[in-house]
């Protein structure tokens, strides 16, 4: 098998995957021919295609590419997959995301933050600031950075800004000098089994951190005992027990004003012009990073308020008197329950609609009263169908399992005296565009749209009807 440095030509299967286009860009910056196969069309192909790589969306033999030095595909492709039993029966070199993505970072200085929630922003905020700054460093995204429309970008500085993805166990293959943990709630229990063997493999990662690094975990963690390093510190947005925290925070409709204590100093008046309580821990995660660098707190404080965040996370799509929609990744309960809340803190005075498309048969079995509970925190809750991406369904789970855990469900039941009530129901995707046709009336909306299906080709449409119906 060649050497990374001796690949000129590289067939993706699963390109169009967040993680899998920022590796398709990486070897189109290194000169090498580049295409891939997906099953779906999306605005990410497109822009590789408009890049100069050739996708294909048949899974048919004539969909390979004969020529291929390595051929780097994602554990989600499903096993039946016939362009990746092509390349397996004619014996081309496979290789995992992760295992190139190991190899890549090897010689470099590594930022790698991991996490069940959070670690987009944190990954994309930390590599924005080094390179607003000027610092400079390599970015392997799990989303696209709204300021540079990017999912990756390059640098001479031999550091490289990753987000760490523990599904399959894939950050067990990088070795980070900085490693942050913003999480280890149970999930992909497809892949662990149990919540244990999850944390585990956080534990691990921590234990790959180099000798001369050093950790920065969520103040808090369930197993933060247990978490390896050469050094650790922790982070929390208000709990001055951490070593890194906000203080004087405010906010104003959309923006945050607070200062960030770090064990060695404090940086004042920084301004963050992205919702959510929650973006704002994530920016002390960020700027504790960049800080321990040497950036200096003018040039930190610069790039966060020029911050403008990643697609799909808690991200502006209308903004009128009358209604705001915000559109938002958010597939696990502790990420909906810091969505929702957020977003109230935020927008006190608005009515807080929430439309949830569940991501996965399993994880919607496994999950299913952390989602109720969660979304019992909006006033109005529409599901949507499942998304079943790589899965076949199972029998009994659908989003029905959700709202029938949910304090009261529209038609079922009421809420305990004294208790929330958020009415809720399932809606088609049809349906949902005739509801917001019809929203109207004085008092004023918030609506979030969350999930990591394919509801955000919704959300554009979603706009519309709202603006028309304004």
């Amino acid at each position: 098998m060649k050497d990374l440095k001796d690949i000129r030509n590289v067939y993706f299967v699963g390109i169009g995957g967040i993680g899998m286009s920022a590796l398709a860009r990486y070897f189109i910056a290194k000169g090498a021919k580049v295409s891939g196969y997906d099953k779906t069309r999306t605005p990410l192909t497109d822009e590789l295609a408009h890049e100069g790589v050739s996708v294909y969306y048949a899974d048919e033999e004539a969909a390979v590419d004969p020529l291929a030095d390595w051929v780097i595909y994602t554990p989600a492709i499903p096993a039946a997959n016939k362009v990746l039993d092509y390349y397996k029966s004619h014996g081309f070199p496979l290789l995992k995301r992760s295992d190139v993505l190991g190899q890549i970072t090897a010689p470099s200085f590594n930022i790698c933050i991991a996490g069940t929630h959070g670690k987009t922003t944190i990954t994309t905020e930390t590599a924005h600031i080094l390179r607003h700054s000027g610092y400079g460093c390599n970015a392997f995204l799990g989303g696209i950075s709204v300021n540079y429309h990017t999912n990756f970008w390059s640098s001479d500085r031999p550091v490289s800004v990753v987000e760490a993805d523990e599904y399959d166990r894939s950050f067990l293959k990088l070795s980070p000098n900085i490693a942050v943990i913003t999480a280890m709630d149970p999930d992909h229990l497809d892949i662990y089994g149990t919540a244990e063997a999850m944390e585990e493999a956080f534990i691990d990662f921590s234990a790959r951190i180099r000798p001369d690094g050093w950790l920065l975990s969520k103040h808090g963690l369930t197993r933060d005992a247990d978490l390896k390093g050469p050094r650790h510190l922790t982070y929390h947005l208000s709990d001055v027990s951490a070593d890194v925290h906000a203080a004087c925070l405010s906010a104003t409709e959309g923006t945050y004003t607070f200062d960030v204590v770090l064990p060695n100093g404090r940086l004042s008046g920084l301004s963050l012009h992205i919702g959510g309580l929650h973006n704002v821990e994530n920016t002390l995660a960020a700027v504790a990073v960049a800080h321990s660098l040497g950036i200096s707190p003018e040039a930190i404080k610069a790039a966060v308020a020029d911050f403008k965040g990643v697609k799909r996370r808690f991200e502006y799509v209308l903004r009128t008197p009358e209604v705001v929609l915000v559109d938002d990744y958010a597939h696990h309960p502790e990420e909906l329950r810091s969505l929702i809340s957020g977003a109230k803190g935020l927008f006190g005075g608005r009515k807080v609609t929430v439309i949830f498309q569940p991501h996965l048969f399993s994880r919607t079995r496994d999950l299913a009263q952390g989602f109720a509970e969660s979304l019992d925190l909006a006033d109005e809750v529409i599901l949507l169908p499942i998304y079943p991406a790589r899965e076949l369904p199972i029998p009994g789970v659908s989003s029905e399992m959700i709202l029938s855990l949910m304090r009261a469900p529209a038609g079922r039941h009421q809420a305990p005296a004294g208790g929330h009530r958020a009415p809720a129901r399932i809606m088609t995707k049809d349906e949902l565009l005739s509801w917001a046709s019809s929203v109207g009336g004085a008092e004023p909306r918030l609506i979030i749209m969350a999930g990591a299906g394919d509801i955000d080709a919704l959300v554009h449409p979603v706009a519309e009807k709202l603006k028309e119906n304004k």
